[in-house]
């Protein structure tokens, strides 16, 4: 902290925003501050959005389904999977479920008959 600025955290917005620096302002921090962009393996993974996670949890759901032949899952009910990425998952499928159900009058009719395909049980 210097001046009531937290000069880490402004260190670390300006290596992870690097791209949105002009080319002097690039120049300066690297020359006269020493400081340099953020490596791949630095940057933070990219938000997932609810539309992401809608697909995950609907995955996790046929998964569930096409082990067990039905989409009965109690409310505590966590499952086990794995993404596109390899990166094992662990989703509470059995509230995903339930809220699905609440929500079936706002969901997309899309998504309702994605649902519905799997045997989903709407009342």
């Amino acid at each position: 902290m210097r001046q009531g600025e937290d000069l880490g955290r402004w260190v670390r917005s300006v290596r992870l925003g690097w791209n949105q620096l002009t080319t002097v302002q690039q120049w300066m921090c690297e020359q006269v501050l020493g400081i340099e962009p953020a490596i791949e393996d630095e940057k933070p993974k990219p938000r997932r959005t609810q539309a992401d996670k809608w697909a995950m949890n609907y995955q996790a759901a046929k998964q569930f389904y096409e082990r067990e032949g039905h989409l009965q899952v109690p409310r505590k009910h966590v499952e086990r999977t794995v993404g596109q990425d390899q990166e094992e998952r662990e989703l509470k499928l059995g509230a995903w479920i339930g809220n699905q159900r609440s929500r079936a009058a706002t969901l997309s009719p899309e998504r309702v008959e994605q649902l519905s395909a799997i045997g989903m049980r709407w009342a």
